[in-house]
């Protein structure tokens, strides 16, 4: 028996193959085919699952479960309410998916809550039933697990941690139309935001105000290297993602926080930094919360894709 984990993304799709214990057997890729509103995509899906159990001669009755992850709220039912990047809005997409492929269950969770669960599976947080997943990425995800279940809220839409309030002197405008969001800061985004903000405002002295153009990574590169206007920066990024956490633990009170994404490519440093911050900002009973490096990077998502067929 197998079950296949499915991580949408807006260029491509990740697909893998696991045995039922959580084992991956094969993974591999499709480009996401967003045209006429995404209207291909769960065919594309079931094409690549077909070609899978045809080319190493499994019956359709030996697939348990297909376990899938989306860019956007998820109802417990399996509704995606929207999905701006692929084009969808409200859609079925459990009970689509189901008849398009032999009638096989589908469950169906929001990316970054389903990638905290493959956190939770097999990666930095394994063993931790209370977990709370934080990508620094192009915007800033999120993803709940408690009792080791993903936590959807009402809507869908809990874990949407980018969008905490948690900036008091911002006037630029997040994507979602407030100026408060975390994501405004803690970001890829967002860092080079706050370093352009520091050098418009002369704070500090640094090599970044020679630079025509800078990413994030230059940005963490230079506070590594001493540069005084990066180091500024960074320890302020660290400060208000660590003013988050504090916030999220006196609501869930998670054993651990897995910090992922592409900003977390920085390294311990960054996050032994952020730890600094929580413990002087967490309530005291909540201090000892572990915050981690994730381990699973982009395959964090087939992961816990999989393992919803397992719990759910």
């Amino acid at each position: 028996m197998i079950c296949f984990g499915v991580d949408v993304g807006g260029t491509s799709i990740k697909m893998g193959a696991f045995e039922c214990g959580g084992n991956l057997l094969n993974k591999w890729e499709i480009p996401t085919r967003k045209e006429d509103h995404g209207a291909y995509i769960l065919d594309d899906i079931c094409e690549a699952m077909e070609d899978y159990i045809s080319k190493h001669d499994i019956a359709a009755t030996d697939v348990y479960g297909i376990g899938i992850g989306v860019p956007g709220p998820v109802t417990s039912e399996g509704v995606v309410l929207s999905c701006v990047n692929l084009g969808w809005g409200e859609r079925p997409v459990a009970k689509q998916l189901s008849k398009k492929f032999h009638g096989i269950p589908v469950y169906v969770g929001n990316d970054a809550n389903v990638a905290a669960l493959g956190e939770q599976k097999c990666g930095s947080a394994k063993g931790y039933e209370d977990m709370v997943m934080v990508t620094l990425g192009t915007g800033v995800g999120g993803g709940v697990i408690l009792g080791g279940k993903i936590i959807t809220g009402c809507l869908g839409a809990a874990g949407e941690i980018g969008h905490m309030p948690v900036l008091t002197d911002n006037t630029e405008k997040c994507s979602c139309g407030k100026t408060d969001c975390l994501e405004l800061a803690a970001s890829a985004t967002g860092i080079v935001r706050e370093a352009k903000k520091m050098i418009a405002k002369k704070q500090c002295g640094t090599k970044l105000s020679t630079m025509e153009y800078f990413s994030a990574k230059t940005v963490l590169d230079l506070a590594q290297e001493g540069d005084e206007g990066a180091i500024y920066v960074v320890n302020r990024v660290a400060d208000i993602l660590a003013t988050a956490l504090a916030c999220i633990a006196s609501v869930l009170n998670p054993q651990a926080f897995v910090i992922g994404g592409g900003v977390s490519k920085a390294g311990q440093w960054f996050l032994d930094l952020v730890k600094e911050a929580y413990q002087k900002k967490a309530f005291t009973p909540l201090r000892d919360a572990e915050i981690l490096l994730a381990l699973l990077g982009n395959d964090a998502g087939i992961y816990g894709a999989a393992e919803m067929c397992n719990r759910f």
